[in-house]
């Protein structure tokens, strides 16, 4: 089997799991992964994560030029725009419209530099900071331009009343950040208001420093 068959069954494969697992429901949420020639697969607009057809996802070159496949997602711009910041780190991109991290946003109290509480180590081996960009339309270009504004530094970001948009190093990796993003917001939900105990400041340091993880 040809990489590129490899990887769209992974996406829908992976993107079906999301989607039974309830992390993005009905037609919400939209995926995609790079090709090692450069290329990009991404789920259509209006698909649902369920019922991805390999068959049907939209493919561009690596100039962003759609080559074949069913009408792309109309939140493109979130995707290229990681894959353009932060070149050869990012192999895929997921987009979810998950419960615990929309509802976070809506934090009055919500840092937007930094917005999930060190609650665990995995969430800042997988994700680093997480910023709170502002609310956008659906569809809207500005949301690139915002994703762009960052330079590249973040991997995981939050549009505020939407949902996560998480880079990674390929699709299991990007896909198990914004799975470890949606079970955090949760935690951070579950515990917001009763004072729990967070990492120290000298712990989140050795996790950084011990696993690499973008931090500044």
């Amino acid at each position: 089997m040809s990489e590129e068959a490899q990887i769209r069954e992974q996406m829908c494969r992976l993107a079906k799991s999301m989607f039974d697992r309830g992390l993005t429901g009905g037609a919400s949420g939209n995926i995609s992964a790079r090709l090692s020639d450069g290329r990009l697969l991404v789920s259509p607009t209006g698909s649902c994560f369920g019922f991805l057809d390999p068959a049907r996802l939209s493919l561009f070159d690596d100039e962003f030029q759609q080559i074949s496949g069913d009408k792309p997602t109309k939140e493109m711009p979130l995707h290229s725009a990681f894959y353009e910041t932060r070149g050869a780190k990012t192999g895929a991109v997921v987009h979810l419209h998950s419960s615990h991290s929309v509802a976070l946003s809506l934090m009055p109290e919500i840092d937007p530099e930094n917005m999930l509480p060190p609650l665990t180590a995995y969430s800042i081996m997988r994700l680093g900071k997480v910023k709170l960009l502002p609310y956008f339309m659906p569809g809207d270009p500005a949301m690139g331009e915002a994703i762009h504004g960052l330079a590249g530094k973040r991997s995981a970001v939050v549009l505020a009343n939407h949902g996560p948009v998480v880079a990674g190093k390929d699709l299991e990796a990007a896909v198990y950040a914004v799975e470890e993003l949606e079970e955090t917001a949760k935690l951070a939900l579950l515990t917001r208001g009763a004072n729990p105990r967070l990492l120290s400041q000298l712990q989140i340091a050795s996790i950084v420093e011990k696993f690499d993880v973008e931090w500044n």
